[in-house]
């Protein structure tokens, strides 16, 4: 690889980082091209990517973000995980994937600059992602209003009922 090329790649990769928001390194040793070729296609369905880069370019890319702390990792086969929009769901798919395909090993990942265990990761990975919390929150939004509809329909409701009965009540006694 020409220098300039070198130069281009990192440029790519650092522009890369400066969007991102999480940030996750794994060890592919042992993959078929198949394989990661599907999660390749998984993480791009969530609008995230992999990318297979030189350790040291990766570390030249690193410098000056707040995703330094991955320089420690780069040894190996490394695959860089980026994640510009929701960190939840990179995460459920990389730990599925790995759980599905032990030779993929989650090394380490940072998260707002903060540096991640594969635990920590298994652990959000947990959570709900960005689309169940909005799910979540427009059942909210339209179970108050329902709710409220239904306490205020209930008065009347009642009242016809007992007026029901009346009804029923004086024709039984006729």
């Amino acid at each position: 690889m020409k220098r300039e090329e070198k130069a281009e790649v990192v440029q790519e990769l650092s522009a890369s980082f400066a969007k991102a928001k999480l940030a996750v390194l794994t060890d592919y040793r042992g993959l078929t091209v198949s394989s990661m070729q599907q999660l390749r296609r998984e993480l791009r369905d969530i609008s995230a990517e992999l990318k297979v880069a030189k350790n040291t370019l990766l570390n030249r890319a690193i410098q000056g973000t707040p995703f330094e702390p991955l320089s420690g990792h780069l040894k190996g086969n490394t695959a860089l995980t980026l994640s510009e929009v929701d960190p939840v769901a990179p995460a459920k798919v990389l730990t599925k994937f790995a759980k599905d395909n032990p030779k993929l090993v989650i090394k380490t990942a940072v998260l707002d600059g903060k540096e991640l265990t594969p635990d920590d990761l298994t652990a959000l990975s947990k959570l709900p992602g960005i689309n169940e919390l909005r799910a979540q929150f427009l059942g909210l939004l339209q179970a108050v209003p329902t709710g409220f509809v239904r306490v205020l329909n209930g008065v009347p409701q009642k009242a016809v009922y007992l007026l029901q009965a009346i009804k029923e009540q004086k024709e039984q006694t006729n």
